[in-house]
């Protein structure tokens, strides 16, 4: 109602204007009609005058009328140069201001929700460089004015930067206008002042701000770089610092285009994800859901009889079978044989093989163009290279727990080696932290048979995701034998009697576990130590700064991966390095910035938990309008056969459109399932698509067409339907 009120305002006070015959004076024949007579009554009441002036020409432009360029000329013919450019300075952008505002209150809301992704480059650019963007427009006439008052009103911009940044940028064009009306009587029409070569003109003139740009980037560039002096030749185009998932595929990339490039590693190839994260343990658990599968092997209608080996580690199964024995170092064995198998597409010969030089040592930036290295055979090498890549990955945040260093502690790095020494699985062990690697571990090390804490200090495990899917995922924890600990706080760790105990306060009261094993899960943080990052002062806070383009302080120095953020995931390490290698080799031409807009990621517990987009409580939090759509896997026939109806599919939508906004899937092969809707997402392609795609029966990927077929159903057009059940009915009489 209020905006109705307001559109009728501005209607009502347009039909006034024009009833006032206030109009004549948007005309070029009308300002020189009435020169000479508002030319007497300025010389009798100039200030009255140029009050009224500047107030009918701030009711133009606030209400879009035509006829600004008319009144601009009129200003000069009745103030002068000095005050008419004055005047008309101050009256447009007032005007302009107010039209901003009333498009921003009327539109903006509305406009955002519903052309949200496509605006949201748009957005993203004003928030960055709007006062730039504003001013080039602003200097060219070719663009309507008018327009983009209106337009800009519907952006982020912020109302002070758009009306000092209209007032500079339109001042250019009002001294032309204001001065060609000082000669009003020789205009005949306003196409002898809007020449070709003026607009030529004004056209060059809006390429100086991109050129200002350039220029401003270069000295900024040359003061960033003052103080080192920059090789007259490289021995290298790239050097890339870590050969995790970021480095290896920058390397590759760089090779790939004939540049050449340097790959620096002091330890294994491969980095995190190889030797201790996403490999390893994504071995552990396909173990423990096979023991676990043994277990329940009732559930399938097999009969197991007990399984002898030469431990004595045993898995205390739910029904009546035997114990089933197991030998935990061939599971660990399993575990790096894994590693082995992978280990050569990542290998040193490898990327050597594809035109890589890999150097095997520790690579420290010693200027901004050069990187010392100190070989593992203890030599130093020193290189110069027009790029460097930091890719140098991530580490396990070791919490500060008083005693902790006297009992000892493992993380998800040294776990696998120290384990993988032990004949037997440790009997009692704790997991600190309830986030995606604390989930993984506690849930396989419990279902092969050790005795497993998880503390979480928070309310919930998982809390990143949404409430129902943490409750169901703290569940199928518990249901593995997991003792989940949640809104207890470990104080310290401490020995008695020989043995460890971790000691922690739950609501005022001390808990104290025993253990044998401690395990730190409580996340991993950026290695930003020892590569000379602050020697040069590139900014670091908990992950190395940089721009959209990957870029540091020094524009040839790009950061990728865990170090750089947001995402601590290996697809996304990938992704980045993508973008730093191109913009590295190829800045000088065209950059691209990160496109993070469709990032899925999984916690591999059992079930899987899938997601990508937003989910419910961060739609929430954002405040952005959605619909649920909910399909139950217990009603899918594979999930049914297989034995796997624990979870669902869970996908929010734009308000009455099948607009997907993210997805959360919870169950056996979600992480499969979920690429469906990352390639859905990434090229908006809606749920009715999904609905018409064939899925093969029976697959658990039916889910997602049941899904879509649930917001079809929910979205049914009654009327019709009910029009259609009287047409079909007629037909039976």
């Amino acid at each position: 109602m209020k905006k109705i009120i307001v559109i009728a305002c501005a209607v009502v006070v347009a039909v006034i204007f024009y009833q006032l015959g206030l109009d004549q004076y948007l005309s070029l024949e009308g300002i020189k009609q009435s020169q000479t007579q508002i030319s007497e009554l300025n010389a009798q009441h100039p200030l009255l005058i140029a009050l009224a002036f500047l107030a009918i020409y701030v009711l133009v432009t606030a209400l879009s009328i035509p006829g600004a360029a008319v009144l601009t000329l009129g200003a000069g013919a009745f103030f002068g140069v000095f005050w008419g450019t004055v005047i008309v300075s101050f009256a447009s952008t007032i005007g302009a201001t107010i039209a901003f505002l009333v498009a921003r209150y009327l539109f903006k809301d509305s406009a955002q929700q519903r052309f949200g992704d496509k605006l949201k480059a748009v957005n993203e650019g004003i928030k960055n460089e709007g006062a730039f963007y504003l001013f080039t427009l602003r200097l060219v006439p070719l663009f309507p004015f008018f327009m983009i008052n209106l337009l800009m009103g519907l952006t982020p911009i912020r109302t002070v930067t758009f009306y000092w940044v209209s007032q500079l940028g339109m001042l250019a064009g009002t001294i032309v206008f204001v001065n060609a009306g000082t000669q009003l009587a020789q205009i005949d029409s306003l196409s002898g002042i809007l020449s070709p070569t003026l607009i030529l003109s004004f056209a060059l003139l809006g390429i100086f701000p991109i050129l200002a740009k350039k220029v401003i980037s270069y000295l900024k560039g040359r003061q960033v770089y003052s103080k080192w002096q920059k090789p007259k030749s490289f021995d290298r185009n790239i050097i890339v610092i870590g050969a995790g998932a970021a480095g290896l595929v920058s390397s590759y990339i760089g090779a790939a285009v004939k540049a050449k490039v340097t790959l620096i590693e002091v330890n294994k190839m491969g980095g995190d994800c190889l030797n201790y994260g996403c490999v390893p343990s994504k071995a552990l658990i396909k173990s423990a859901k096979v023991a676990e599968q043994f277990k329940h092997a009732e559930h399938y209608g097999l009969t197991l009889n007990s399984i002898s080996d030469h431990t004595t580690d045993t898995l205390e199964p739910n029904n009546s079978f035997k114990n089933l024995s197991f030998s935990f170092k061939n599971v660990m064995q399993r575990v790096h044989d894994s590693i082995k198998k992978i280990e050569p597409h990542d290998s040193v010969e490898r990327y050597s093989a594809l035109g890589v030089d890999v150097v095997q040592g520790y690579g420290r930036i010693i200027n901004p163009w050069t990187v010392e290295i100190k070989l593992n055979s203890g030599e130093m090498q020193t290189l110069t290279a027009q790029s460097i890549i930091i890719a140098a990955g991530a580490s396990p945040i070791v919490p500060d727990i008083p005693g902790i260093e006297d009992t000892g502690y493992l993380t998800s790095d040294t776990m696998w080696e120290a384990l993988a020494q032990r004949d037997q699985i440790p009997k009692k062990m704790i997991f600190l932290g309830g986030g995606p690697i604390g989930c993984e571990l506690s849930q396989s090390f419990a279902r092969l048979g050790a005795d497993v804490w998880q503390i979480e200090k928070h309310q919930r495990v998982m809390r990143r995701e949404d409430a129902e899917v943490s409750a169901l995922a703290q569940k199928a924890l518990s249901d593995s034998g997991v003792n989940v600990l949640t809104k207890h706080t470990a104080l310290r760790c401490e020995i008695r009697d020989g043995l460890k105990y971790l000691v922690a306060e739950h609501d005022g009261q001390e808990v104290s576990l025993e253990f044998d094993e401690l395990i730190c899960a409580v996340g991993r943080k950026a290695r930003l130590s020892g590569y000379g990052l602050e020697d040069l002062g590139i900014d670091t806070q908990s992950t190395v700064i940089t721009n959209q383009y990957l870029q540091t302080v020094y524009p040839n120095i790009y950061a990728a991966g865990d170090v750089a953020g947001p995402y601590q995931f290996t697809h996304v390490a990938a992704h980045q390095a993508w973008y730093a290698s191109v913009n590295a080799l190829f800045g000088s031409f065209k950059k691209f910035a990160a496109d993070y807009r469709v990032i899925p990621w999984t916690t591999f517990i059992d079930p899987e938990v899938a997601r990508v987009g937003i989910n419910e409580q961060e739609a929430i939090e954002q405040g952005i309008a959605y619909e649920i759509t909910k399909f139950d896997l217990s009603e899918l026939d594979r999930a049914i056969v297989d034995g796997a109806t624990n979870g669902f599919v869970k996908v929010l939508t734009v308000p009455g459109k099948d607009k997907i906004l993210g997805v959360t899937i919870v169950g056996e092969q979600a992480a499969e399932l979920l690429a469906e809707y990352v390639l859905a997402m990434k090229y908006n392609l809606g749920l009715n698509k999904i609905l018409g795609t064939i899925h093969a029966y029976p697959t658990m990927s039916e889910a997602n067409k049941y899904a879509a077929g649930e917001w079809k159903r929910a979205h049914a057009p009654e009327r019709i339907l009910r029009w259609l059940e009287k047409f079909h009915h007629r037909k039976l009489h």
